[in-house]
């Protein structure tokens, strides 16, 4: 029972103090690894929500309270996962309909994209890093990288053939 609470509290301040999706791996990798999953597991749970369709936040949740506790862990983990953002929205909802047509409200979202740009790259590089290739092969993913990013190809796609070319290249 303390693990399913652990998992709970892990995901509600996950959830809380990220603005969750794409920005909240990092904070989720340094929750969780060690603690629910190892490094390899949450790699493999990133890249197969990445893949499946939907939620990566929830899909990744589950996969990791999965991991760590069965079907009740999971079941935990998407509680924590889904329960923050949908009390606050419902709240900001209410408070940006009536300022929505003030200028600073429109401001302040725009800065924040910038944020969560920065906070994505050192995620990246985190796992970068800690892969262990830094050689020239981690250099020419990471060049390609930046190609599939400036043609703006579906991450599923990139998923999906990075996965392929595993299998084909690196026997």
């Amino acid at each position: 029972m303390t693990d399913l609470l652990l998992l709970f509290w892990t995901f509600l301040k996950v959830n809380l103090l990220s603005t969750s999706g794409p920005a909240s791996v990092g904070l989720l990798h340094s929750e969780t690894v060690g603690r629910f999953i190892t490094e390899s597991q949450f790699v493999q749970a990133v890249g197969f929500s990445a893949v499946l369709p939907g939620s990566d936040a929830i899909q990744l949740a589950m996969y990791i309270g999965y991991a760590a506790g069965g079907i009740p862990g999971g079941l935990v983990a998407m509680l924590g996962s889904i329960l923050p953002p949908t009390v606050l929205i419902f709240g900001v909802v209410t408070l940006l309909h009536r300022l929505r047509r003030e200028a600073w409200v429109a401001r302040f979202v725009e800065g924040l994209t910038p944020a969560i740009a920065i906070l994505m790259v050192f995620t990246a590089w985190k796992i970068f890093q800690k892969g262990g290739e830094t050689g020239w092969f981690g250099w020419v993913v990471a060049l390609v990288s930046l190609v599939i990013m400036a043609f703006d190809i579906p991450a599923r796609l990139v998923v999906l053939a990075a996965g392929i070319l595993g299998v084909l290249l690196l026997r």
